[in-house]
């Protein structure tokens, strides 16, 4: 059994975490590889005795937990070759030149440094992935911040421990004190929030809690970044064609896709719209109907599940099309042009609507329906390239992943992927919390004017002496800078 923070214990870690974001700044960033190189090792050297804390307290399976392990190493170990490559820093130089017009040109050299301290709520769908040890501890400490992560309370042995295994890693590899601490308790988050000498935060969580926490952050006296990921619907849109493509394949992705975790994804597709006299009825009851009884993640999860589908059941024009582990929900498009507050209100588990249209102004009419979103999915064949070039942009405006017949559920981790969208599925659309870039959140620009060179930090300087990309008058090269 785990207790809430003391104030006492909130000064420290606050203090180290202040403490140690002088060195980890300035730190090379091959050596801060190496750092989280370890602290990915040990992960996966102490998941034997993480695995089964997480099987306790989250009632997930083995081996999704094993994955998790997995991904949040593997993640790890991108951000360090990412760090060793270089390119995380964005150097941009141009050199002095004189006969520039209308005016000369300074010598200026342009590079990202950390913010400072950054708080990370963890979340609960994903003990491992998005928690103590995920992407937004690993992209902080990619960037040289020091992160306080705020436990869930859904795992808290879990996080003490997973926290020790991370700490003492860091420490045995070189990194400063203080470079990771652990907080618990809600209060106790909101306190750590408001201290000035936390820089950024980002979270995981529920529409209210994170409306709620990124207006503290950005009513401080001195505001900060916060970088929320709330709600998403991950609407679906399919074509006639697709449908008489694949009908059946379709039914069975859908299905497998908003059950996939108990429907505890955000990305968790939460309504498919299909033509009318899809015929597609039936496989779909059939796929739902097969789907076994699993346990969420904790009573307080399921309980909000349980009251959220109550609620649904009550909006008039929604029919129940399968009911059981995984709930069908269908209506039409007119019905949700009618009660659009009511039906796009997102319900965090295993339920998803079936939405028919009966013509493609009715199917533009519900993409342009849509606030923001993680993603926006179209199952489309090549004879309806028309229609998708007119839809593209739609759903670019409303979603950060725009999908070609696939399934949202399931991240990838690369250089390219960005979870992120506009309001109210995150609170900063431009940045992603997946991905090498999600190090962006919590850096910023510096140039340096006529700096002499042996003054300018070491990777600004003329012969480049850690051979890392730099983008010089205009052309990237890894070459010195011409004198």
């Amino acid at each position: 059994m785990t207790s809430d923070t003391t104030t006492a214990e909130l000064e420290q870690v606050l203090s180290d975490a202040a403490a140690a974001a002088k060195p980890l700044a300035a730190s090379a960033p091959a050596v801060r590889a190496e750092w989280i190189r370890a602290v990915a090792d040990a992960l996966d050297a102490a998941a034997d005795e993480l695995v089964p804390i997480a099987i306790r307290e989250s009632s997930l399976p083995e081996p999704r937990l094993r994955g998790e392990v997995a991904r949040s190493s593997g993640q790890l170990r991108m951000f360090a070759d990412a760090l060793a490559e270089g390119s995380l820093l964005e150097i941009i130089i141009d050199t002095a030149d004189p006969q520039a017009k209308p005016v000369p040109r300074p010598d200026l050299r342009r590079v990202l440094v950390p913010l400072g301290p950054v708080l990370v709520f963890a979340a609960s769908n994903f003990p491992f992935a998005f928690s103590v040890c995920g992407g937004d501890t690993a992209s902080a400490l990619a960037a040289g911040c020091p992160v306080v992560v705020k436990a869930h309370p859904g795992h808290p042995e879990l996080s003490v421990r997973t926290a020790a295994v991370m700490i003492d890693a860091l420490l045995a590899a070189g990194a400063p004190a203080g470079t990771l601490g652990l907080i618990q308790g809600y209060d106790v988050g909101v306190t750590a929030l408001k201290d000035p000498r936390i820089t950024a935060a980002g979270f995981t969580g529920s529409v209210p809690a994170g409306k709620a926490l990124h207006e503290i952050a950005v009513t401080r006296p001195e505001p900060i970044p916060f970088y929320g990921e709330l709600g998403s619907l991950n609407p679906v849109f399919v074509t006639q064609a697709a449908i008489d493509a694949r009908g059946n394949e379709i039914a069975a992705g859908y299905v497998g896709s908003f059950t996939l975790g108990v429907g505890q994804f955000c990305t968790k597709p939460g309504l498919l719209f299909l033509p009318a006299g899809h015929g597609l009825e039936d496989q779909l009851i059939e796929a739902a109907g097969g789907v076994a009884a699993a346990p969420m993640l904790n009573d307080r999860i399921a309980s909000g599940f349980s009251s959220g589908l109550d609620r649904l059941r009550k909006v008039d024009g929604l029919r129940v099309l399968s009911d059981g582990p995984a709930t069908l929900l269908g209506t039409t498009v007119a019905e949700l042009l009618e009660r659009r507050e009511e039906i796009l209100e997102e319900c965090f588990g295993p339920v998803s609507i079936v939405v028919e249209y009966s013509s493609i102004e009715e199917l533009t009419a519900a993409v342009e329906a849509f606030e923001g979103n993680l993603t926006a999915t179209l199952h489309a064949e090549s004879d309806d390239a028309d229609l998708a070039r007119d839809l593209l942009p739609l759903l670019t405006a409303r979603a950060g992943r725009v999908l070609w017949n696939g399934w949202p559920t399931g991240v990838a981790v690369s250089w390219a992927q960005h979870h992120g969208g506009p309001f109210p599925s995150t609170v900063g659309s431009i940045h992603t919390s997946v991905g090498a870039t999600a190090a962006r959140r919590f850096q910023r620009p510096v140039a340096y004017q006529d700096i002499p060179d042996a003054v300018l930090p070491e990777v600004l300087r003329n012969t480049n002496p850690a051979g890392i990309p730099r983008r010089i008058n205009g052309v990237v090269t890894t070459a010195e800078v011409p004198q």
